[in-house]
């Protein structure tokens, strides 16, 4: 039988050791409209153990009752920055040494699971219906696209991010096991 931990023993767990690893992956979010995808985007973040999310053009920035209202205080814990261009981010994480990479459907782009990060890389979301602007896909190193199988082709934006963040962050290659 499987028993359910209770919060006081997940945050003993995480003050025994498990406590905040931040991943060298950084995330460009580019006009997002809706604040709710916002929240929810910064509570997957600081699961994955994001570095930093820049949040870029209109997407919206705490604090905001409609980030806060999904996000559950994760805009507290994950690091981020407001910046109206999100090429000009592009750009200074590039000369950083990061490696642009799309969240996207493109000519040429990587499946979802097919795709390692090596060293430091930015992913890059877009609008919820217009996908990443021109001007980054011309700047982007490369761009991932989780394969659909229905009708629809894409998922919500914050849902593709959690799916992103995990691939990119956990290592596909290590040993499944439980936490102690």
């Amino acid at each position: 039988m499987i028993e359910k931990l209770s919060h006081e023993q997940i945050v003993a767990r995480q003050l025994a050791g498990l406590g905040v690893s931040r991943s060298s992956l950084a995330v460009i979010l580019e006009d997002i409209r809706s604040l709710n995808n916002v929240g929810s985007i910064f509570r997957t973040a600081d699961g994955a153990g994001i570095e930093k999310l820049w949040l870029c053009g209109y997407t919206g920035y705490p604090p905001q009752s409609g980030i806060a209202k999904t996000s559950l205080g994760a805009e507290e814990s994950v690091p981020w920055e407001y910046r109206s261009s999100s090429v000009e981010v592009a750009r200074q994480l590039k000369q950083e040494g990061y490696r642009i990479v799309l969240l996207e459907q493109a000519r040429d782009s990587y499946k979802i699971g097919t795709f390692s990060p090596s060293g430091k890389t930015c992913l890059v979301l877009g609008n919820e219906i217009e996908g990443v602007s021109s001007q980054l896909c011309a700047m982007a190193d490369d761009a991932l696209e989780i394969p659909m199988r229905g009708i629809k082709n894409s998922l919500n934006v914050s849902v593709a991010f959690g799916i992103a963040a995990y691939f990119l962050t956990v290592n596909p290659q290590a040993e499944s096991r439980r936490p102690g």
